[in-house]
């Protein structure tokens, strides 16, 4: 009977070599039970662990390790004893500890020595004031000779990689670490970089991860916590982010231990929460008058009685926020550059009461389309952009990124472009929005991308606005020269009347709207051609159907304006169908991914905005059917919606094709005919 051999993992071996050499550079590292800091302890004791569960995540060597601008960087090493168990990649070549329905692959995480280590680094980033993290794999194996061969991984895992996990470079032993070598090590991780489509690509699976969390914890309230409103529901969500949050080195972020679920007048768990909210908003600056409302609005959620009503030894607030705080930290701790509240909105709202409200016209832009509408009107870094609807702030949260990537790009001092980050978030964009529990979200949207919130106004738009800052310079006019929109369908005009307000606001600059079609076919006649008596329609695009699944299926179409010059009627508009934009929806609630690019999605986006801008020339994936001009009649107002018209003449060679086709019919007739008789005979 053979004896089936096992290879014997060399694990010891592996550890007793490398701890060595942490040892010789007089490294104060940390082994399995020991600890470094309380800080660091509690995150990999809060975290997930690799199986899953609840319990302590335990690398297996650890330190903490300061550069010369005596920054910390927490280095975290995981050991394996296998010749193949250095690190699991996924397709695109980032370390895979996700599986294809967003969960954590925990087989991975389990079995492989880099990607167990950047797992304890996602727990740092999570759970820490760490944003910068070493992850280190090492794993080996005996050859022919009986000798130990080690393979080494030194991944960067920080907020610019939204916690994926960079290569560093290729090691030999662990001498980058030693106190010499250190300053080096981390220059070269400074320049690390991912691509922006290596970017782009993680930005998407993160926003999808937040898609199904949010779902999950809206489900778990909803089960689990009795008595809470939807209202409350997302009032609790904003509370919690902003008590957590933090700003280093001044407002220490809240740790749910604080929450004692006292009962005691002053010090319950909602006096507690408010108080750190309290103390956030001062260090930001927030201006006095929207302090008071973001503190008078969640004071009414925060300390009511029965959510801090104590059974068990806990009170309800604490459970609430502990499970947020658990499911959805990790996002807004990386630094995700994303409409996280216009999720949350859509994932809350979309639940029970507000779906029924006579105001649930109120639609929240897809970030891709809210991307488009952006690039439409040809923001750069020192545009003023403006919303005259801004429900969660989607559009601005779109406006500010491309804005600063702009600004990154051109502006090459550190402290220059520090200075110009700084003003396009204070000073160059603009949002109104009516609605109280909606102007909450995009205070707090603005508040999580860095602080744009400084002119998110609680007001009217078209009776009350004047065109001025908000805050601030409130006696100078917004000089906007973007504006982005989309209204709710039940105002005026279907929403063109915020357009003309808008528009009539400004003295150069583009506009680029998202809006019921009949907008443009007759049911705004006398707003558009009014509007068109002082600005060009540059283009009408017809958008998906099905853009909007799940919240509306109402046809919409992006109107692309040129500011404060009169449309002649010899302007050639711009009509492209875009039907077809690559993207396959679905309104699944379990599904990992409602959107699925399955049609050149990216590419056709990029060539709406070129055919906008510089016309027929940019033609590549679109037809001439997809793509057509011709004028509009300014004083008609409902001839915005055209298409190609198909050509039913017939032409010489359909003639000649036609007979060709029945020639070799009759021909084919005949012959079959003959067969049948010379058989018959």
């Amino acid at each position: 009977m053979k004896v089936k051999n096992t290879i014997q993992s060399v694990e010891p071996n592996i550890a007793d070599l490398a701890n060595g050499w942490l040892k010789s550079h007089k490294l104060n590292y940390k082994l399995e039970q020991e600890s470094v800091n309380t800080e660091i302890d509690k995150a990999l004791s809060d975290y997930f662990t690799k199986n899953g569960g609840a319990g302590a995540n335990r690398p297996d060597a650890k330190i903490l390790l300061q550069d010369k601008n005596l920054d910390f960087f927490p280095v975290i090493i995981e050991y394996k004893g296998y010749k193949d168990k250095l690190v699991k990649l996924d397709i695109d070549g980032l370390v895979e500890n996700r599986t294809a329905k967003n969960e954590p692959n925990f087989k991975n995480i389990n079995s492989f020595a880099v990607n167990g280590a950047v797992h304890y680094a996602n727990a740092l980033l999570h759970h820490t004031s760490y944003t910068d993290i070493i992850a280190i794999g090492m794993t080996g194996y005996k050859d022919e000779a009986g000798n130990i061969q080690h393979m080494i991984g030194v991944y960067y895992v920080s907020k610019s990689n939204l916690g994926a996990g960079h290569k560093v470079d290729e090691y030999s032993d662990f001498s980058f670490l030693a106190p010499k070598n250190f300053d080096n090590f981390i220059e070269k991780v400074k320049t690390l970089q991912l691509t922006l489509e290596e970017l782009e690509k993680l930005k998407e699976q993160r926003e999808r991860e937040i898609d199904q969390t949010l779902t999950k914890l809206n489900q778990h309230i909803f089960d689990n916590e009795k008595g809470i409103s939807e209202k409350d529901r997302v009032y609790l969500v904003a509370a919690s982010i902003m008590a957590t949050i933090g700003i280093p080195n001044k407002v220490a972020f809240l740790d749910k231990a604080e929450l004692k679920s006292s009962t005691e007048k002053g010090d319950t768990d909602g006096d507690i929460v408010l108080r750190k909210i309290i103390a956030f908003l001062d260090e930001k600056k927030i201006p006095i008058e929207k302090k008071k409302f973001v503190i008078r609005a969640l004071d009414n959620t925060l300390t009511t009685a029965n959510i801090n009503k104590v059974e068990n030894g806990e009170s309800q607030l604490k459970r609430v926020f502990s499970k947020i705080v658990d499911d959805l930290g990790y996002y807004y701790k990386i630094g995700l550059t994303t409409d996280f509240t216009g999720k949350l909105f859509n994932e809350m709202y979309g639940w029970l009461g507000f779906s029924q409200d006579k105001l649930n016209d109120v639609v929240l832009t897809p970030s891709y389309v809210a991307s488009l509408l952006v690039k439409l009107t040809r923001v750069n870094k020192d545009s003023y952009v403006w919303d005259f609807a801004t429900g969660s702030a989607g559009l601005l949260v779109a406006a500010m990124n491309e804005m600063l990537i702009d600004a990154k790009d051109n502006i090459k001092s550190p402290e220059e472009l520090a200075q110009k980050e700084i003003k396009i978030k204070a000073e160059q964009l603009l949002g109104l929005e009516l609605l109280p529990d909606i102007y909450m979200l995009a205070i707090l949207n603005m508040i999580l991308m860095g602080d744009g919130s400084s002119n998110i106004l609680n007001i009217d738009s078209i009776k009350d606005f004047d065109g001025k800052y908000g805050f601030g310079k409130t006696d100078t006019e917004f000089p906007a020269d973007a504006f982005i929109l989309n209204p709710p369908y039940s105002a005026l005009g279907n929403g063109m009347n915020f357009v003309e307000k808008a528009l009539d606001m400004m003295n150069k600059g583009y506009a680029a709207i998202i809006i019921q079609n009949s907008a443009g076919s007759g049911k705004a006649l006398d707003y558009n051609k009014r509007i068109l008596s002082k600005h060009t329609l540059l283009a009408s695009i017809k958008m998906p159907i099905d853009l909007f699944i799940g919240k509306s299926s109402v046809q919409t179409n992006i109107y692309v304006f040129k500011v404060n010059e009169k449309h002649h009627k010899d302007e050639m508009v711009k009509f492209i169908d875009f039907s077809n934009d690559g993207y396959t929806r679905a309104n699944r609630k379990k599904a990992s991914n409602n959107l699925k690019d399955t049609d050149q999605a990216k590419e056709r986006y990029q060539e709406v905005i070129d055919l906008v801008r510089f016309g027929k020339s940019k033609l590549k994936i679109f037809t001439e059917k997809e793509y057509y001009e011709n004028v509009i009649d300014p004083k008609n107002g409902a001839d915005w919606n055209q298409s190609a018209s198909i050509d039913t003449k017939p032409t010489l060679q359909d003639f000649k094709n036609t007979v060709t086709n029945y020639l070799s019919w009759e021909t084919s007739t005949l012959l079959k005919q003959q067969n049948i008789e010379k058989l018959g005979k």
